[in-house]
């Protein structure tokens, strides 16, 4: 497991053009869904975390580490288009799970489904296209990602140690569930549409990106994102109005324990 985490793992995707277009359709209606079931405060959730992505995908992996590479496409609108469509779903359906909305099922069922049937329409329908690879390097910054990992979590078992009112305590199985499966759903669906890692021959590489992604790249926000959501449901309702009947962020907490899905 040692060799598994700290070994260089290429986060290389291989798609069609087509793919690009279609996608951007998704999103668009995506966020048209959003607005007609006036869950406006998880749309612009979804936007800040595209917004994020490119920060860190174009910012940091780019600019600063050197460590994205691209063959058949434009660096920067290649990846302004994959931060804000991962950005976008991941982020959208991280805050819906927190918020344990009530048609829950509904949402993953079309993010998951979109992911697995997307690369297989667009190279159903765009053969004649030439595929646009692109790659990252992870050797350079894995262990700066695993620090914010360790920090999160870290403070969320310290607190919950010291927290003798359990209906007050961090979610940490919750957390874990949500940081670890998002992130797998969407590499799954990239390596059966055949985006990931689709000219690397070595399964165990595959797998290798697959497991270390899944455990640590949303993973490692799901602590700061918990305490994101529940600051700022304490004070607005998805239609972005403030709350009737304030409360603090421990009182959220409390709100959010008593919860469970599909019972809104």
């Amino acid at each position: 497991m040692e060799k598994l985490l700290a070994g260089e793992i290429v986060a290389q995707r291989v798609f069609n053009p087509l793919y690009i277009y279609l996608d951007i359709a998704f999103l668009v209606g995506l966020c048209v869904l959003l607005i007609l079931k006036k869950k406006y405060l998880t749309l612009l959730w979804g936007l800040a975390g595209g917004i994020l992505y490119m920060i860190v995908d174009y910012g940091i992996f780019h600019l600063l580490t050197h460590s994205r590479s691209i063959e058949g496409g434009d660096l920067f609108w290649v990846l302004l288009w994959m931060s804000m469509s991962y950005g976008i779903t991941n982020f959208v359906w991280i805050w819906l799970w927190f918020s344990k909305d009530k048609h829950l099922l509904e949402w993953s069922l079309l993010i998951v489904v979109w992911w697995i049937a997307a690369p297989l329409l667009a190279s159903t329908f765009g053969q004649n296209l030439t595929p646009i690879k692109i790659q990252r390097t992870t050797g350079s910054y894995h262990g700066y990602m695993a620090l914010i990992l360790l920090l999160g979590y870290g403070a969320a078992i310290a607190y919950n140690l010291f927290q003798k009112d359990k209906t007050k305590r961090f979610p940490l199985l919750w957390m874990l569930a949500i940081g670890v499966l998002v992130q797998f759903a969407w590499e799954f669906s990239l390596l059966v549409g055949g985006i990931r890692s689709a000219e690397i021959a070595d399964w165990g590489q595959k797998i290798t990106t697959l497991v270390v992604n899944s455990l640590l790249e949303t993973n490692l926000g799901a602590v700061p994102i918990y305490c994101i959501y529940t600051l700022v449901t304490s004070r607005f309702t998805e239609t972005l109005k403030r709350r009737d009947e304030k409360t603090t962020f421990l009182g959220r907490v409390q709100e959010l324990n008593a919860m469970k899905v599909r019972e809104k």
